[in-house]
């Protein structure tokens, strides 16, 4: 990686356990600290006109940090540069997105104490690791997310960075302190490992925060949490905890954590006892088990990469985080082994399973709670979180603690998890993500005006032949 100004922050701590978020109140408390710190702190003399503030910009709480002052901070330049990787987006967007470039600005890189070493960015080895962008020309605003699966901070790019940046918002992402298949490995109990996904994205918003205000010598005007399937999750998570830290929230496509489900663990054991005898015999039977799961009608070709790609590994490596005594000789179970040997995920009850995996589940499940504006996207084709198991029950939730009034919730016509499959099916599918964008700037003008409000919830239908699908989109309809 090519880095500018390169500089240690703090001293290492010691490992997970050296950052805890307290209270609402501690933490809302500890952010004012800092910012008042950095807004009382002299100005070097000698800053430049590209990158001003950028010997000031130091991340609270980082063991490690790197800068480097850009031409242009989007994956137009950091690709070339060596500021991003390519590997960590690819096919999470469609063929044909257009994205803005051209946005000068500083880019830090760096890593908060944790003891786990599943992120091998830079040959760093260590988890926690973060990106924070900074433009040159900066509205006030500041944009968060945690990588989506278990991928690393470079992960959403492409698709929420560039256009953040462009909009003049600064960008901070974190890889949420474990990455990997084997994720569930990190901490001493079950859930350990998702748990520090929420306190990686609350320790990151609160150092981003101070370091804004150091870089530009201005108060952050607005904070927006957003993210992709865990990144929608952590958002969700964030606007239920820690409401006083954001302004409001865009969930793609959130992952439904729920104690007492619906949650991953819920389908898609029935998705890989079925699936086969569906895909070997066309079985009714197994067809109908399939639909009564959750997966919608009409999504059935999408099956086979699911099957292949996503639903085993997924049920895996979420069920040792949260049950590793299920499979006692290998937490991490067999793939896609035949539903009657010992211990086979195929054949995985969540719901005759001890109290005590239950318990793991509720430490960091979803209630619907919010305590600011959020809206939620998620396609009706999606095969891997079927949107009957997850966002239509999410936002029942919110309904049912009445927080309508700060939700709105779009269904996308023919929408799936992952707009890269947009290319291979091309006339059976669209990308979420210029409907996410859409929703992004209804949100800013929601937020601006507080009369402006975004369309009703509803199904955001597929528009007529010969729209550009790939880059435009009415939440209208």
């Amino acid at each position: 990686m090519t880095t500018g100004n390169s500089a240690p922050t703090m001293p290492p701590g010691r490992g997970r356990g050296a950052w805890r978020c307290r209270t609402r109140r501690g933490l809302a408390t500890g952010a004012a600290v800092l910012v008042a710190a950095v807004l009382a702190a002299p100005v070097p003399a000698g800053a430049a006109e590209h990158c001003p503030g950028a010997d000031r910009a130091r991340v609270p709480g980082a063991q490690y940090q790197i800068s480097a002052c850009l031409p242009d901070l989007t994956t137009a330049g950091t690709v070339a540069s060596g500021h991003t990787d390519p590997a960590d987006y690819a096919g999470l967007a469609a063929t044909g997105t257009r994205n803005p470039s051209g946005v000068p600005g500083l880019q830090i890189d760096g890593y908060f104490p944790d003891s786990s070493t599943t992120n091998t960015e830079h040959g760093w080895e260590h988890d926690a690791q973060f990106v924070l962008r900074l433009p040159d020309r900066w509205n006030g605003g500041l944009v968060v997310t945690g990588a989506p699966g278990n991928r690393h901070q470079y992960s959403l790019d492409d698709t929420i960075s560039d256009w953040a940046l462009a909009a003049g918002y600064a960008y901070a992402a974190t890889d949420k302190g474990n990455t990997g298949a084997d994720f569930w490995r990190d901490g001493r109990r079950p859930g350990d490992a998702i748990a520090e996904w929420n306190r990686r994205v609350t320790q990151l918003t609160v150092a981003a925060k101070a370091t804004l205000v150091a870089h530009y010598r201005q108060p952050v005007r607005r904070t927006l949490m957003t993210g992709l399937s865990n990144g929608g999750y952590l958002t969700r998570w964030q606007l239920e905890n820690h409401p006083q830290l954001y302004d409001a929230g865009i969930d793609w496509e959130g992952t439904l954590l729920r104690a007492d489900g619906p949650n991953l663990l819920t389908y898609l054991p029935t998705a890989l006892r079925a699936y086969p005898g569906y895909a070997s015999t066309a079985d009714p039977a197994a067809h109908r088990a399939m639909l009564r799961a959750g997966f919608a009608p009409g999504s059935e070709f999408l099956w086979p990469f699911h099957y292949q790609y996503y639903w085993d590994l997924t049920q895996r490596v979420y069920r040792a985080e949260f049950d590793p005594g299920y499979s006692p000789d290998d937490p991490a179970g067999t793939p896609f082994c035949t539903s009657g040997t010992p211990h086979c995920d195929a054949d995985y009850d969540y719901a005759s399973r001890p109290a005590s995996v239950h318990r793991a589940m509720r430490r960091v499940q979803l209630t619907g709670r919010i305590g600011k504006p959020l809206i939620t996207l998620q396609g009706t084709l999606d095969s891997l979180l079927p949107i009957a198991t997850d966002s239509d029950e999410y936002a029942r939730l919110v309904a049912a603690h009445g927080r309508g009034q700060l939700y709105r919730y779009y269904r996308i016509a023919d929408g799936n998890h992952v707009d890269g499959l947009y290319d291979s099916f091309p006339q059976r599918l669209r990308p979420i993500l210029p409907c996410y964008r859409a929703a992004f700037s209804a949100m800013t003008r929601w937020l601006d005006d507080h009369v402006d409000t975004p369309p009703p919830s509803g199904t955001v239908p597929r528009p007529p032949s010969g729209t550009d699908v790939v880059n435009t989109c009415s939440l209208a309809g």
